[in-house]
């Protein structure tokens, strides 16, 4: 995809890699609307974006994942730059570990991680195929390829999102619309580092776990892949080149990458004993 001109929305822009994706997307004369929960952080990525490109942000300040929040940010970026091209599925939380999850905690994970998703598609797709032109782009997780130590929600709700992802590839990729699926390991975001971590077993091996697979990168390093992602109109987005390789492990014997698996969390386990 050709991004000059193009008009943008990115959830979760307020910081992390929602606001590295904006800044990228501006710097290529994209216009962007981002929206957060976080008004303060949503204002504060636009004021720096508006001194390099002014005219090129606009901000919204809502919930992702409710249709209302959805609408009226179309609305505001048809308003402001024009049509949409690009969506950006990008908002995330991480969950609560754990069996002892509750049924609203899970209904929490599955609305943010998996419905923002759907509800943005079920509202740009029909339009992008009118168009004959869309990019749909979700923020996974290479646990949505994997799997996540320590948390449930997380794993099993990024596996939903690459599966939705996937369909709206096969789906609609004849008809005009793109969709590609960005699945990082560790990124130095306020989601596997945040300021006050849990003293939950179930939250520190999950964090453990990110930090000891791979390199954490910086959200410009992964927002630069995903520009060049676009370039090429790649489905899998891959951060982290070694995921494929696990990926393709994974695939070729289950249950071995099972037990390996296993392996490695009761290895992360005894090395966090005094």
């Amino acid at each position: 995809m050709e991004l000059d001109g193009k008009v943008a929305i990115v959830t979760g822009g307020a910081g992390g890699i929602g606001a590295a994706l904006a800044e990228a997307l501006v710097a290529r004369n994209v216009r962007v609307v981002i929206t957060d929960l976080a008004a303060d952080g949503l204002d504060s990525v636009a004021a720096t974006l508006s001194e390099s490109a002014p005219g090129s942000i606009a901000t919204i300040a809502g919930d992702a994942a409710s249709p209302e929040h959805i609408e009226a940010t179309i609305a505001l970026a048809e308003s402001e730059f024009g049509p949409v091209d690009l969506y950006f599925a990008n908002a995330g939380i991480s969950g609560a570990p754990g069996l002892e999850v509750t049924d609203d905690e899970w209904a929490q994970v599955i609305d943010v991680n998996l419905m923002g998703h759907i509800r943005a598609a079920r509202r740009l797709v029909p339009g992008w195929v009118e168009r004959g032109a869309g990019y749909f782009v979700s923020t996974a997780s290479a646990a949505g390829l994997l799997t996540q130590l320590g948390s449930a929600t997380y794993s099993v709700t990024k596996h939903a999102a690459v599966g939705f992802a996937e369909w709206l590839n096969v789906t609609y990729g004849d008809r005009g619309v793109r969709a590609s699926c960005l699945c990082p390991m560790g990124v130095d975001t306020k989601l596997l580092r945040p300021d006050d971590i849990p003293a939950d077993d179930g939250a520190v091996l999950m964090q453990r776990a990110v930090e000891t697979a791979g390199r954490v990168l910086t959200t410009t390093e992964v927002a630069d892949v995903v520009i060049d992602a676009l370039g090429d109109e790649r489905f899998l987005i891959l951060p982290h080149p070694e995921v494929l390789e696990m990926y393709r492990h994974k695939g070729a014997d289950y249950d071995r990458w099972l037990r390996g698996m296993r392996r490695y969390q009761q290895g992360l386990v005894d090395s966090a004993k005094p």
